[in-house]
């Protein structure tokens, strides 16, 4: 009963913010994190009664499975938006931008955490700059999805944008296992070069195979039925499939082996996306199904950020050198890799804007840096500060780049509400 009220509450705060958000022309998705960040541990949690909120960390963790799965489906969208009719455009141009400024990010970082590190030694240490650079690299698709999905953007700069923050997930992945190896070389004295070479490239190509074999297998399946409802729940159940399959990790002697739900769902719904004849319409459905849990998901993600990370006065001052030239990397190496292959003059000045959001992803290497002890818990720290600062503000300034860059027309966006009042009108006048 108790989860049941919690989950209630959560979903009625974010729509009613939401509300109140586009009062004053904010995204949806800030809202949604406001919700979670009030009814969170530190608001109405600590008044500890239990269903009214999240009374703890504990609390919010025993509802990961939503977070997996809404993760799930919102890389089964971004992966749809890969049609090879459309990539022939903008393919080449994403893969030099996606894989140049997530490189071009984690250097500056890792240049100015390094450089802050001998001025504060034993607030910093080299470790941990290594590592938040790459943590850096990542952004975070599901802000930037819902964005764009809520102001229906469309423009050069939005078709670069989600196949460059999808190529993010992977390029980022790699960056933070070499800088992870790189790291754990410094503490230990010693390296391991098979672990810090083979890891993540066995993860990202097992994740890649992973997402195109269920890919296959789910167009397959999906051609035995015809009902709407059935393609509508066989795809609910393929996503689920391959995000459980997707947690499994072992190890083969000293290499450990895992995969990457977010890739492995992106290459699902690409592989869907190109040889289903159908995959459009589906998609449309799925986004009715799906909206109930993004928005649980961005409030669970608003409840679970530990406002604690503000009393250290340290962490606050090194989140702020982490946050200012992780913008300038992105912005920066954006506008390069765009420079570089004649991308149209709006995404050279603001896709760079696109990519400040952070969260998921980077909250995930920092769990995984936290191995290192010590060095992990402030990797943690500094990336739990600018992630709540990024969720909150990047949303935002997202629809404020992609507004500058033309691609949303506001006075475009009509309510549900007035869109149904007009097709009853035509349907009362059918003549008309």
């Amino acid at each position: 009963m108790e989860i049941l009220l919690s989950l209630s509450i959560a979903l009625f705060s974010g729509l009613m913010l939401s509300r109140l958000a586009k009062l004053v022309q904010l995204p949806a998705v800030t809202a949604y994190l406001v919700a979670g960040v009030l009814i969170g541990p530190f608001c109405l949690g600590a008044f500890g009664v239990n269903g009214l909120g999240f009374t703890s960390m504990e609390n919010i963790e025993s509802l990961s499975i939503i977070s997996d799965v809404a993760l799930g489906f919102i890389a089964f969208s971004i992966g749809n938006e890969f049609r090879l009719s459309e990539l022939k455009h903008i393919g080449k141009q994403a893969t030099v931008i996606g894989i140049f400024q997530a490189v071009f990010t984690t250097l500056v970082v890792d240049a100015a955490l390094i450089g802050l590190h001998f001025i504060i030694p034993n607030k910093l240490p080299l470790e941990a700059a290594i590592v938040l650079g790459a943590v850096a690299s990542a952004t975070a698709p599901a802000a930037t999805l819902m964005v764009v999905r809520q102001y229906k953007a469309k423009g050069p700069v939005t078709s670069t944008l989600l196949p460059v923050v999808a190529l993010d997930d992977a390029v980022g992945l790699v960056l933070f296992s070499v800088s992870f190896g790189i790291a754990k070389a410094i503490s230990a004295g010693s390296a391991n070069i098979v672990s810090i070479i083979c890891e993540p490239l066995i993860e990202v190509v097992l994740s890649i195979a992973l997402g195109a074999a269920m890919g296959y297998i789910f167009t397959f399946c999906e051609r035995f039925f015809h009902s709407r409802s059935k393609r509508l729940s066989m795809t609910v159940a393929f996503v689920f499939v391959t995000v459980a399959i997707s947690m499994m990790s072992f190890s083969i002697g000293s290499v450990h082996i895992s995969f990457s739900p977010l890739l492995s769902c992106m290459m699902l719904g690409t592989i869907f996306c190109n040889i289903c004849d159908f995959s459009a319409e589906l998609m449309d459905r799925l986004d009715r199904w799906t909206a109930p849990m993004f928005i649980l998901f961005f409030v669970l993600s608003g409840a679970e950020l530990d406002l604690l990370v503000f009393s250290d006065l340290m962490i606050v001052l090194i989140g702020i050198v982490y946050i200012i030239f992780r913008c300038l990397g992105k912005y920066f190496g954006a506008g390069l890799s765009s420079s570089i292959v004649n991308a149209p003059e709006t995404t050279r000045k603001y896709l760079g804007i696109t990519l400040f959001p952070q969260a998921g992803v980077a909250l995930g290497m920092a769990l995984k840096a936290e191995a290192l002890g010590p060095v992990g818990a402030i990797v943690a720290n500094i990336t739990l500060f600018s992630v709540l600062i990024y969720e909150l503000v990047g949303p935002f300034l997202t629809k404020v780049a992609l507004t500058k860059a033309g691609e949303i027309d506001e006075s475009g966006i009509t309510s549900a509400r007035i869109k149904d009042h007009k097709r009853g009108q035509h349907n009362n006048h059918p003549g008309i």
